[in-house]
């Protein structure tokens, strides 16, 4: 996942509103989003190596979505795969503070991220680079492949047409949203980050939807969770760039059985 653009609290009629793409290798193999049959309370996606997934949603509420930190230079070899992070969030109990406070101790086990875990009512971010638990504040956000609103064109540009369309719609559409992540616009020279993988693919990574040789926009994903905590979750699908096909998933959260 490379781009998580959301809002908390921030919308009359939506707890939660979650943008998110999913950049990756086109060779990776996948699954697309369903409840997983070792697991029928979870909603995702599935990387089919690693087995773990980089955004889902529970029927108890617990949410968990993943991006990478883009740094060539900090990749190691033998890291266990960043997956399994968000997998083991949404298949345990553990409090998000607390969960995040135990990644912290094993933080080096694993090759650069960011994390979001916690529920529609309260939210947490972690990122191993920056080694710091944070409580999310209400309000819209943006995550790519730095830190937590770190003002990349792609992430303003996401939340800024983000927090424009929810303000102007009291029902948001996924296919409205959809339209938002599709943007393949990319960003001038003289607004790139340099995070060593050189001008050119920086480039073509700094537009929301990302197209290029063996790697791009694989899915993009849309979640709403209404104030009566009625999840919609709704997944785009791409094949080397192009329309594959739309599946969306509707559900109450049930009462959730772990502890505050």
């Amino acid at each position: 996942m490379c781009l998580i653009n959301f809002q908390l609290h921030a919308h009359p009629k939506y707890k939660l509103v979650v943008a998110a793409n999913r950049d990756e290798f086109y060779g990776r193999p996948t699954a697309p989003a369903a409840f997983w049959e070792d697991e029928p309370n979870l909603l995702a996606g599935r990387d089919l190596l690693g087995m773990g997934t980089w955004l889902g949603i529970t029927k108890s509420g617990r949410f968990a979505a993943l991006t990478n930190y883009r740094d060539p230079s900090e990749i190691a070899e033998g890291k266990i795969s960043r997956g399994e992070i968000v997998r083991d969030f949404l298949t345990g109990d553990m409090h998000a503070e607390e969960y995040l406070k135990e990644l912290h101790e094993n933080k080096d086990r694993y090759n650069g991220f960011n994390l979001i875990v916690g529920t529609p009512d309260e939210l947490y971010y972690y990122s191993n680079i920056a080694g710091k638990v944070e409580k999310v504040q209400p309000g819209t956000h943006g995550l790519s492949n730095h830190l937590l609103d770190t003002p990349w064109p792609k992430v303003v540009k996401g939340t800024t047409n983000l927090r424009k369309y929810a303000e102007q719609n009291a029902d948001l559409a996924p296919k409205a949203l959809f339209e938002i992540l599709a943007n393949a616009e990319q960003a001038s020279d003289e607004e790139l980050p340099e995070t060593g993988v050189g001008i050119d693919l920086e480039r073509s990574l700094s537009s929301l939807f990302i197209r290029i040789p063996d790697y791009g926009t694989r899915c993009s994903t849309v979640v709403l969770v209404d104030q009566q905590n009625q999840v919609t979750f709704s997944e785009r699908t791409y094949e080397n760039g192009e329309f594959v096909k739309d599946r969306t998933f509707s559900f109450q959260i049930e009462e959730r059985s772990f502890p505050d």
